[in-house]
């Protein structure tokens, strides 16, 4: 089959693969329809490179087809439309009977010390072969995969593997409440939806972002918007739509890709070139990030609020401002989108009606075979590029 694989730093390519097998009789083999580019898809891309082997299939959001499923699949049939979670969880354990699907127990990496196994992002996270591919191996089959309508644009449902529920999570962990007000720190995939879905929840929204075209979409869709080329401090402008106390929540939907830290920029950037032997030892023991984002989402919150991290950090040595968090009583939650936890709250209102505008909310879709130049398109953010769909 083919496959988009990971070839080096910033290099990748569509390259031919064994078709994927049962190895587990919780298995199953699903044919991709539709599968989607994400930011953190970039970090493997330049950041995470020391964990990355040559050959990786990358990907995590996937909606297709099942073709097979192990002995122990008893919920799934050939020909049922699926959407994958991009965390992959058993659904029976400690964790996952607690909502903490991307901690489970029975996928964790104890032996990197992370979460649960992903998709298609790296050894750190279980090198499992990821979507972004003709077809797809699905471990825990028996639990994860979600069976969709089969009639309808792949879109209505492909956003319900990752970007939806993240920002689904993103907002919950925000604690904020009908007629509260919400700022959005980064107006990408992850941002947009969470934009849409506060202002669903009756929650007043500011976004917070430096691209015309980002800005111009979040106000589309209800948000007021700050835009950070032309104001001197963001926070103090949230401020200034706030009565002076700030707002109730803050949701950081940078992460790690944060412009505006030149220094820790070029950190990153070295440790990312070294050779694996001593790359992986100096990102997991003395990696650092941009944390331009978090700063401003710390500063932006109101006395007593939430600030909810969705963007992706990877440093261990990352300095915060701790006098600040514990003067103003700042809560903070975060974490990997525990993705089946909220199914029962965000499917009902994808199935009914498309009430976050999902059948147009990619920018660009694109053949498997031009996965490369879109990858380079997204990273650099040409084109007006908010979201890529890949056809296989």
């Amino acid at each position: 089959m083919k496959a988009l694989t990971w070839q080096g730093r910033q290099h990748v390519e569509v390259t031919d693969v064994p078709d994927p097998v049962l190895k587990e009789p919780t298995d199953a083999i699903v044919r991709v329809t539709s599968t989607a580019i994400c930011g953190s898809d970039l970090h493997l891309y330049d950041v995470l490179t020391p964990f990355m082997h040559k050959g990786d299939i990358l990907g995590h959001e996937v909606i297709g087809v099942i073709e097979e499923v192990g002995s122990e699949v008893d919920r799934l049939s050939a020909g049922d439309r699926v959407v994958v979670p991009f965390n992959i969880s058993c659904g029976h354990c400690w964790m996952c009977r607690r909502g903490l699907q991307s901690q489970c127990e029975t996928t964790q990496m104890r032996r990197t010390g992370k979460g649960a196994r992903l998709f298609g992002y790296s050894s750190l996270y279980g090198a499992v072969p990821g979507g972004q591919a003709e077809f797809v191996r699905v471990p825990q089959a028996q639990y994860g995969p979600m069976v969709v309508p089969s009639t309808g644009a792949d879109e209505r449902y492909l956003y319900l593997s990752d970007v939806l529920p993240t920002a689904w999570q993103a907002v919950q962990y925000a604690d904020v409440h009908e007629d509260d007000c919400v700022a959005v720190v980064g107006l990408g995939p992850i941002g947009q939806l969470c934009c849409r879905i506060a202002s669903h929840l009756g929650v007043r929204v500011i976004g917070i972002d430096l691209l015309a075209d980002r800005l111009r979409t979040a106000r589309e869709h209800g948000a007021e918007v700050i835009d950070i080329r032309s104001v001197a401090n963001v926070p103090e402008a949230v401020r200034d739509l706030t009565d002076g106390r700030g707002a109730d929540g803050v949701i950081d939907a940078v992460g790690m890709e944060a412009h505006g830290d030149k220094v820790a920029g070029a950190a990153v950037g070295v440790a990312s070139r070294l050779p694996s032997v001593v790359g992986r030892p100096v990102m997991e023991h003395l990696g650092v990030d941009r944390l331009a984002a978090l700063r401003t989402a710390l500063a932006a919150v109101r006395r007593g609020g939430t600030v909810s991290i969705s963007g992706v950090y990877g440093g261990s040595l990352d300095p915060i401002p701790m006098m600040d968090l514990f003067d103003k009583g700042i809560t903070l939650r975060m974490g990997q989108a525990n993705v089946r936890r909220w199914t029962e709250d965000v499917v009902p209102l994808v199935r009914e009606r498309d009430v976050f505008d999902l059948e147009h909310f990619a920018t660009h879709h694109v053949p498997l075979s031009e996965a490369a130049d879109a990858y380079r398109m997204f990273r650099d953010k040409t084109d007006d590029c908010l979201k890529v769909v890949l056809q296989p």
